[in-house]
């Protein structure tokens, strides 16, 4: 809606029904009048107006009766800390539940398998395993030959050693021997020692092939997975290797005699070195994975004490009354406060604790400092000669939106993620939503106490130390230290408002004039256009899911075992089931070639080396060297049960009952050298769906894989759902909805550099990287909002001039609030975790382009939109 309105020097005449105006261009000129073409903007303060009225009365009652809320916050506190008690029985850290996603497509199908070809403890395979298996795993590796006779001497002494164990449990004392897995009641064993004959010097009167050996026409092993960096002679027998790799496979029947076992290889390990062997056994990956929580506890307490010092450092005053270190010291202890209350409220209504909540505390810290900073600048530009609660009610006022724009930013970036399928990310972001809230109402109600308390003392015109009264002026005589020491109060009598703080004046007397001149505007397009091009480029790099090693502290044995595994064994991948379920005729020939067709199409696919177990092919094989007659049910159904019951190890992959054959199973193993999981696992599942037969692809290992699957598409929906959500907010609380576009734009643009350089700093999107990038939305707003919102509450008539004035009033704040939040998590660089120090680079990185769009990016981009701003009526 165009309105022609006169406005003339000292007035803005409009429209009553509408807000905001924007001059579009003069028409005529007279004297001391002007007349113009008004853009009228209709909207209202119907959302922001009331909020900051509402925040008026709640400063001025807690200014009123402080004691109260400080009581009050202090007993809420004391009460939900007693939520701690239940801590150790709500850890939940377990890796598949957590960091897979929550019913991922694997789960389901391992439901089918476990289900439908149950493992038989008689006839214990390897490749058959539904799950990972209760299991210890040693690699030998040599720089020249494993298979010389000196290596393997060493490998059957080990191995002699390790079948020696001895493991203790409720006093009964067992070996090996008596938990392996077995088959035809004979230990699981390895096929290389087996071949030996557990003989060294044997090595040169047998001939292994590789990669797969026969014992039996109907008995091939693959070997990729047991020897690695072979050569073999024009005959396919192996010469040499420079890796070997043992298995060593407990029964799943008794958990604590397991573990015991478990745990005294692993405790055999750790007291005897050798240098050219890893080990690693089932429940290792959890146990070490629980140890990185306890690597970060140390560190609370020394970030703490750098937050604390660094916030009364930037509220350090040299006036002895105007001195805010104490008001500081309570922002932390508030955030402080809000960390125990909402974790002790979460544990006590029973929600669980997983390691990725242990890092929150410290972004909260940086996140409740920050608000702390902008009200304490509020509260220094209000009339230190007006009553307290006069004082705190302009201070709330001041900081209302502000601070409520940054809580609700933060929350729901926070919540919106809890619909997210992986566990850990659910858990932190429950967690870490619900401490900013407490953050929140501490922040208004403890701090807005402490801050009116202490309003009180520099009313009374009090040392900020010993509380007694002092001169405002130095009193004549006295020395240049009492001077320093015992003198306070002073103000401007100009504006009535405390003196201005040095970083502020820099602020506002060079930095903001600085960056609105033309060629900083240029150097700050070209600075946005770099990072832009960089964080794009970055992006076409990054990689997906989370190596399982990272899960693990850097000095835990585990890591050099999955070295070990990368550097001899990465070629061959899994041995991957293929399932026909349902009723299938394979008695009809031309079903049969049918299902070939099928096999054929996975034996095309690049990664699949070929069909190492069938039982349909050797059946068939069976059929034609005994002349049988397959061609009928009847007939196929009778050879099938005959030739079964000779080999019980194909029986596991056939499930009969009501003598129909229900579903069966075939392997395909994999070459997985130039392929990565995620294109591995959707090529197999494409290739089943395109079959006409009812086919089902599984492996342990892709519960793992399934990650890989959804990380993309879950991160780009979480972040375009947030994005939106923060736009609908923008345009409530900030009163012009362009500028709330330019928050959303920021948003955008620190997602991309933080993708961007966390994949050029070799950072995989995953669970752990993917709550980064939910931090890195809230922040976004944080900072942009600051600025769009004091930029468009400006009177000043002149685009630079309120960049100026925004900068003046916010650009310090902001600064102490990023510094302030770099504090809180730098501390975690030093952990010995990938978990957190990967959380401390990104949060970082985050604050750092957060920081950049605050103070420099955005307000440049606002200058060149002169209609973005509200004129207040004269």
């Amino acid at each position: 809606m165009e309105i022609v309105t006169k406005i003339t020097k000292d007035k803005v005449y409009r429209d009553p029904l509408c807000q905001h105006v924007h001059i579009v261009r003069p028409l005529e000129r007279h004297d001391s009048h002007i007349s113009a073409v008004v853009m009228v903007s209709c909207i209202t303060d119907c959302i922001e107006k009331p909020i900051r009225l509402c925040f008026e009365s709640v400063g001025k009652f807690v200014g009123l009766h402080p004691w109260w809320f400080v009581t009050l916050p202090l007993a809420v506190s004391a009460v939900l800390g007693g939520g701690f008690y239940f801590l150790n029985d709500l850890k939940s850290n377990d890796i598949v539940e957590q960091f897979t996603p929550k019913n991922g497509r694997a789960k389901v199908e391992r439901r089918f398998f476990r289900e439908t070809f149950p493992q038989m403890d008689s006839q214990f395979s390897i490749v058959r395993l539904n799950t990972d298996g209760v299991f210890a795993s040693l690699i030998f590796s040599c720089q020249t030959n494993i298979l010389s006779v000196a290596a393997l001497e060493e490998i059957l002494r080990i191995d002699g050693e390790v079948r020696g164990i001895t493991a203790t449990n409720d006093a009964q004392q067992f070996v090996f021997s008596d938990i392996c897995a077995t088959v035809n009641g004979t230990c699981n064993s390895n096929l290389m020692l087996d071949v030996l004959n557990y003989n060294a010097s044997n090595i040169h009167l047998v001939k292994i092939t590789y990669p797969e050996y026969c014992h039996s026409e109907f008995n091939c092993v693959h070997m990729g997975n047991i020897i690695s960096k072979v050569e073999v002679d024009h005959n396919g027998v192996v010469r040499s290797a420079k890796a070997m790799r043992l298995f060593y496979y407990l029964q799943e029947s008794n958990t604590s005699l397991e573990d015991a076992w478990l745990q005294e290889l692993v405790d055999f390990f750790n007291d005897n070195y050798f240098s050219q062997v890893s080990y690693f056994t089932s429940m290792s990956r959890q146990q070490e994975f629980e140890k990185s929580t306890l690597s970060v506890t140390e560190l609370f307490a020394i970030t703490y004490f750098l937050a604390i010092s660094f916030s009364i450092i930037s509220c350090l005053r040299f006036d002895n009354v105007r001195n805010k270190a104490w008001v500081a010291s309570l922002g932390v202890f508030s955030t402080a406060q809000a960390v125990l209350s909402s974790f002790g409220l979460l544990l006590l209504i029973k929600v669980p604790f997983v390691i990725t909540v242990a890092s929150s505390p410290f972004l909260i810290l940086g996140i409740g400092i920050d608000d702390m900073f902008i009200m304490i600048s509020s509260w220094q530009r209000t009339n230190i000669q007006d009553t307290v609660p006069k004082r705190m009610a302009d201070t709330y006022r001041e900081a209302a939106v502000s601070i409520t724009i940054t809580t609700l930013t933060d929350v729901l970036a926070f919540y919106l993620s809890y619909g997210n399928p992986f566990g850990s990310v659910q858990s932190f972001c429950l967690y870490a939503g619900t401490a900013v809230l407490f953050c929140y109402f501490y922040n208004i109600t403890f701090f807005g106490a402490c801050l009116a308390l202490n309003g009180r003392r520099e009313g009374a015109n009090r040392h900020w130390l010993t509380c007694m009264k002092v001169p405002e002026e130095v009193p004549p005589g006295r020395s240049k230290v009492y001077t320093l020491c015992c003198v306070g109060g002073s103000y401007d009598h100009n504006t009535g408002t405390e003196e201005e703080h040095p970083m502020t004046l820099f602020f506002r007397k060079y930095y903001g004039p600085f960056l609105t001149t033309v060629w900083s505007k240029a150097l700050v397009i070209f600075i946005y256009g770099t990072y832009i091009a960089v964080s794009v480029y970055g992006c076409l790099q990054l990689k997906e899911g989370i190596d399982l090693k990272n899960l693990a502290l850097d000095k835990s044995y585990i890591v050099q075992y999955y070295k070990a595994e990368k550097t001899y064994f990465d070629y061959y991948g899994p041995n991957v089931m293929l399932a026909i379920n349902g009723t299938f005729p394979y008695w009809e020939e031309s079903k049969r070639n049918q299902l070939e067709s099928c096999i054929v199409r996975f034996q095309e696919l690049k990664f699949v080396n070929n069909l190492s177990t069938s039982w349909l092919h050797s059946f068939e094989k069976y059929a034609e060297e005994h002349s049988n007659n397959i061609s009928s049910e009847g007939q196929f159904k009778t050879h099938l049960y005959q030739f079964l019951d000779h080999q019980p190890m194909l029986r596991q992959d056939v499930n009969i009952s009501n003598n129909d054959i229900t579903a069966s199973r075939l392997f395909l193993q994999t070459v997985v050298q130039n392929s990565t999981e995620k294109s591995v696992l959707n090529s197999l599942r494409k290739t089943a769906e395109s079959c006409p037969c009812p086919l089902l692809i599984y492996h342990p290992a892709f519960i793992y894989h399934d990650q890989y699957t959804v990380i993309g598409h879950i991160t780009l929906q979480t972040v375009i759902v947030a994005t939106l959500v923060m736009l609908v907010i923008s345009l409530v609380l900030i009163p012009n909805p362009l500028c709330a576009l330019w928050v959303a734009f920021a948003i955008a643009s620190v997602i991309l550099g933080v993708t961007g350089f966390m994949a050029l700093l070799d950072i995989s999107l995953d669970s752990i990287s993917m709550i980064n990038l939910v931090i890195s939305i809230g922040f976004s707003v944080d900072f942009s909002a600051h600025i769009s919102y004091t930029f468009v509450s400006s009177s000043k008539p002149d685009v630079n001039e309120r960049v100026v004035e925004a900068m003046a009033h916010l650009g310090y704040p902001i600064l102490q609030g990023a510094l302030s939040t770099i504090v809180g998590v730098v501390v975690l660089s030093a952990s010995s975790s990938y978990i957190f120090r990967t959380f401390s680079t990104i949060v970082v990185l985050v604050i750092t382009f957060g920081l950049l769009h605050g103070i420099a990016f955005i307000p440049v981009f606002l200058t060149f939109f002169g209609f973005c701003h509200k004129l207040w009526q004269h």
